[in-house]
This record gives structure tokens, sequence and C-alpha cells, in this order.
């Protein structure tokens, strides 16, 4: 596994060259291994992607670096100053997509009359603490509602790509940014209470679903917030990939041969594909009202 920075690749220019970055809205403890046992905690895709790893054969303890061992030369979000590091560094981009996502939804709060409380994300390697528990890369990304923040060891972009099979790309990892904020949002309106059953219909299911409708919000509006191109049609194709990808039915269908919709706590592919859709097209979270049919 390696640390240093990862470049962009080649599929476009996502970010406004010069737009400002924030760097103070990312905790970054790369390179600061954690020891201890692991919880699952939070929402998300974190606990389907912890389940699936297990299923594939992937260690969850592999990329522990130890009680406080520093990793020589680590890098720093402190490094991402403009949208042109965005462009060239995972880590900066994900300064740039935390905040787009949230000027978003701060914007749209204050326009409701509301106030945004804006959440964190913390960087790490391997493994963590969190106001949930101890947490291992191998779960995903996650949102912790104890310490209301977002958990993201960014080698999950890659794991996204090779282990689940999605094309990745920029909206793809803006996706799972935006859905883990989306469970922010749901906080902050009072409204992320997860179920504890499973499920097709299940109240887990719905929750997640909303966070993908969330995301699809966020995505519609993102040029809005000064820091991102409008999206093209390939990338909003990134993001409804990466959906897929992370869908029970297909992670089942991998990983056990077979589709039990009585297990789901996530949705199915189409299902986290349409949700956020629905948040795209619409670009009202109004209309993110997963209590219904889904």
């Amino acid at each position: 596994m390696t640390h240093g920075p990862r470049l962009a690749g080649h599929r476009g220019v996502t970010f406004r060259g010069d737009a400002p970055l924030d760097p103070s809205q990312v905790e970054d403890t790369r390179g600061r291994g954690v020891g201890g046992p692991i919880l699952v905690g939070g929402g998300g895709i974190g606990i389907l992607i912890l389940v699936a790893s297990l299923l594939l054969g992937v260690n969850p303890l592999a990329d522990y670096a130890g009680p406080d061992q520093a990793i020589d030369g680590a890098p720093s979000v402190q490094d991402c100053k403009t949208g042109a590091d965005a462009n060239k560094r995972t880590d900066c981009r994900v300064v740039g997509l935390v905040d787009s996502v949230q000027k978003y939804w701060s914007d749209e709060f204050a326009r409701r009359g509301q106030t945004y409380h804006p959440a964190r994300t913390v960087l790490f390697t391997g493994a963590t603490q969190a106001g949930c528990g101890y947490a291992s890369g191998a779960q995903g990304p996650f949102y912790c509602p104890e310490d209301g923040k977002v958990y993201l060891d960014i080698s999950f972009f890659d794991d996204l790509r090779t282990t689940f099979g999605a094309q990745g790309g920029p909206f793809a990892e803006g996706y799972v940014i935006a859905h883990e904020y989306g469970h922010h949002v749901q906080d902050e309106l009072g409204i992320l209470t997860p179920g504890t059953g499973a499920g097709a219909q299940s109240r887990s299911v719905r929750v997640e679903l909303q966070a993908d409708c969330l995301a699809g919000v966020w995505a519609r509006h993102a040029s809005d917030t000064g820091y991102l191109e409008p999206p093209t049609d390939a990338q909003i194709a990134q993001a409804l990939d990466a959906a897929a990808a992370v869908g029970d039915d297909r992670i089942q269908k991998e990983t056990q041969g077979r589709v039990a919709p009585e297990q789901w706590t996530h949705g199915s592919s189409a299902q986290r594909q349409r949700w956020f859709t629905t948040g795209f097209k619409t670009g009202d979270l109004d209309r993110c009202d997963t209590s219904g049919a889904l």
C-alpha cells in the first residue's frame, strides 16, 4: 500500500483551477496507526463493505501501522491550496469535494432558514479511533453520528475499482463522499435513525437510499458551489457506476453466488442508482423521501 500523493489520472479536469481550497475541513491523520480491537460504527457504505471485504478474503487488519507509528514522508492536505491541486492529487480532491459538499448544504440550509453545522472528514491510514469505536479502512468510508465526522481511508477508492469493479474517477469519489455527508445532513435534520433490521424494505435500506438521493442533489448543484466545473454525462455515469458497484445484490452475487433481498441493508444496485438519479434530476432534498415505495 502506497502512502504518497496519488495523481488524478486521465479522466478529465473536474475542479476549477483557481478555486481556493479550505483544508481545515479535513483532519489528516494518515501516518498515525491505531492499535486495539475494531468496532463497526457509523453508517453509510461502511458495514456493507466490511462484510464484503471479509467474504472476499480481504484482511481488515492488514493495513495497521501499529500504535503511534508514523510514516515518514506522509503527505498532508495542508499542501492543498487550489482546485489545480485537486485535479492532481487524490487527497486534495477529497478536500475540494468536502469543501463543495459543505458549501452546498450550508447555503441550502440557510435558504431554508436553518443552520448547517459543518462536519469534518478524517483521513486515516489502515485504522482509526472514531467516536463510534475503532474502525478499519476495510469497512469503507462511514459517518459517525457520535462525533459528527466522516471517516475515510482513501485507499478505498482503489478498492472500489479493483475489488468492487467500479470504473472509478473523480465523480465516483464525489458520490462516496457526498453519500456520507448525506448521513450528516440527515443527522442535522434530526432524521438519522438507522434501523437494526435488514431486508429490501427495511429502515436501514431507506436511510441509505436517502443518502444516495442527497448525494445526487449535491451533484446537481456541485458547479454552483464555485469549486467544480459542471459535471459531464461521463462523470455522472462514474457516480452511477459506483452506486451500482456497492449495491447489496451485486456484492451478494459476487461473494455468495446468490441474491438474498431479506439480508439487504443498503439497497440494490438499481435502487441506489435510481435514488441518486432522483436527487440529481430534481436537485431538491424534499424529493428524497424514501418513506414510501422503494
